[in-house]
């Protein structure tokens, strides 16, 4: 997950979840991954909430769908989708968010609003550089970074 965003990251990101789907399915094709239809479908509904969901959420919207859905078939789904870099997960709230750019494995802080639960993905990689860097200076490994920035967004402000 060292892989870093290109400079042109901002071409990448996809305001509709179809638009998102597609680039997922370019990127699982390319990368020789499999998007099921369940992980297609798990995908497709973090995509469309817009903001972070939590599993228990994806499950009960599957279970619309799929009346048998059971807890480890959203989570395998959902760690399909992480491991390969196309959602993320919020630690400090327990949800995922679509990644704004699924083509490229990276890892980035997000910013997000207490009032509304929205979270903005900082497509900075020089954040996670520097971050990179300094635990490099204290002989520190890092496996992989979670930077949550909890506070009031514009719109609530």
């Amino acid at each position: 997950m060292n892989t870093k965003p290109s400079e042109n990251h901002h071409e990448h990101h996809h305001d509709d979840a179809i638009g998102f789907v597609r680039a997922v399915e370019t990127a699982s094709t390319e990368r020789g991954l499999r998007l099921t239809p369940l992980r297609r479908e798990v995908l497709q509904l973090v995509a469309r909430a817009g903001k972070p969901v939590k599993a228990y959420d994806l499950l009960d919207s599957l279970r619309d769908t799929h009346g048998n859905a059971a807890p480890p078939t959203v989570y395998r789904a959902l760690d399909f989708l992480l491991e390969n870099g196309f959602i993320h997960k919020l630690e400090s709230i327990n949800a995922y968010v679509a990644c704004h750019h699924p083509a490229e494995q990276h890892q980035v802080p997000f910013l997000i609003c207490d009032v509304c639960d929205g979270a903005q993905e900082v497509c900075d990689p020089r954040v996670a550089e520097l971050i990179e860097a300094q635990a490099r200076t204290f002989g520190f490994t890092p496996q992989g970074q979670t930077v949550e920035v909890h506070g009031v967004c514009k719109k609530c402000r």
